[in-house]
């Protein structure tokens, strides 16, 4: 029962509710702010009512820089309303905008089952599909509602573990599904930018501030991606290559006077690791080819969720800039110190997005983002928790009085 408590208490409410108000307040801040925002149109030089002279010499419109048109300067840019501009928006809906947000959907709906099979395949299909299922939604839930530099792995662990399947092995599989995902994007990014054209990827205003230094998105890219690379290297040697020494590091844990009384299940963990090192490492190439295939289809349905949603709204020039944007902004909500990067992510959509946002929807199509990819999450994950722990819980209650 204790234990049953204490990953009711990790779901609080307190912990639901603080991401979903940072996200909602930032999205409603940036739409009031649009909202109240001149919107500036540039048009066909002559039929503008305005010109525009660059006193400031920064490159950036502001509505002091904007002078009545007249015979000696033509006009090039209009001021419009955004009413006017979601008038327009829903005058011009069609069946083929609304076929662009059920493909969204579908591709968030693939995403998901692309996870379910991955961890099902990963399991030996020790995990059902209902499992693999509540699984999947719990540990979303997990990544959430904590911030984006812990993540859920920490609770995935405990969540497959709880399904029957060992220590060790729930070890091993949480830590190859981080390995499948750092691959994948240490193998695709690259690839992809090299297509897209390194200046072309990146933006250039926006910067991080932290520990007194101002890095540029090229920096913080580079410190992410050396990261992952990192990250990837050291599963590589625990789980394939130097089983036995990553077991003897959990047994060094184990002695640790203040972990002393877990000492039996930290060696127990290390013992199921070398087996499961064993298991996998036997796997052949059709498994591996399968398990990242899964893991490729999830990466770029979820990223293809934010192409159909533009093209909802307007056409889109270079589908292939939009993925790489998206690549190099999954770098930023990394590193977010907010639960499940709430208000961070709000922020960075337009920002990376810019030019293949209509005129005035920012805030609007970010808020449309997440209610595709975030708060879905919340919701399946506050309606399969109680389910979850009543029937794991009564479960492992049964095998104990057995």
């Amino acid at each position: 029962m204790e234990k049953q408590e204490s990953v009711l208490k990790i779901f609080s409410f307190r912990k639901v509710i603080i991401p979903i108000l940072i996200g909602l307040f930032v999205a409603a801040y940036l739409i009031i702010k649009d909202f109240h925002k001149p919107v500036f149109q540039d048009v066909q030089t002559g039929k503008g009512e305005y010109y525009w002279v660059d006193i400031n010499n920064d490159g950036a419109k502001t509505i002091d820089e904007l002078f009545s048109a007249n015979e000696t300067h033509k006009g090039d840019i209009n001021i419009v309303k955004q009413s006017s501009i979601m008038k327009t928006i829903i005058s011009r809906w069609s069946w083929y905008s609304t076929a662009c947000l059920f493909i969204a959907l579908c591709f968030g709906i693939m995403r998901d089952f692309m996870y379910m099979y991955r961890i099902r395949l990963l399991s030996d299909k020790q995990l059902s599909w209902r499992q693999s299922f509540e699984v999947i939604m719990l540990w979303e839930f997990g990544s959430s509602v904590t911030p984006s530099v812990v993540g859920g792995s920490a609770l995935a662990f405990f969540i497959v573990a709880k399904e029957g399947i060992s220590a060790g092995r729930s070890t091993a599989i949480v830590m190859i599904t981080a390995l499948l995902d750092e691959l994948f994007y240490i193998i695709i990014t690259p690839i992809i930018l090299i297509f897209v054209g390194i200046n072309t990827a990146f933006i250039t205003d926006f910067d991080f501030s932290a520990f007194g230094s101002t890095f540029g998105i090229r920096s913080i890219f580079t410190i992410g991606y050396g990261f992952m690379l990192l990250l990837t290297i050291f599963i590589l040697v625990a789980i394939f290559i130097y089983p036995q020494g990553f077991r003897k590091f959990l047994y060094s844990i184990g002695k640790r006077k203040v972990l002393k009384r877990w000492q039996c299940k930290f060696n127990k963990m290390g013992d199921d690791i070398v087996i499961s090192s064993n298991e996998f490492k036997g796997k052949g190439f059709w498994f591996w080819t399968k398990a990242y295939g899964c893991t490729v289809f999830s990466w770029t349905s979820r990223f293809f969720v934010v192409n159909c949603l533009l093209l909802a709204f307007s056409p889109v020039s270079d589908h292939l800039l939009v993925y790489a944007r998206q690549l190099v902004m999954w770098i930023i909500l990394c590193i977010s110190p907010t639960p499940g990067s709430s208000g961070i992510a709000e922020f960075a959509f337009p920002i990376f997005l810019k030019e293949f946002l209509p005129l005035g929807t920012a805030a609007t199509l970010s808020l449309l983002w997440r209610i595709y990819t975030y708060y879905p999450y919340i919701l399946a994950g506050l309606i399969v928790l109680p389910l979850w722990t009543k029937r794991t819980f009564s479960t492992n209650n049964r095998k104990i009085q057995n």
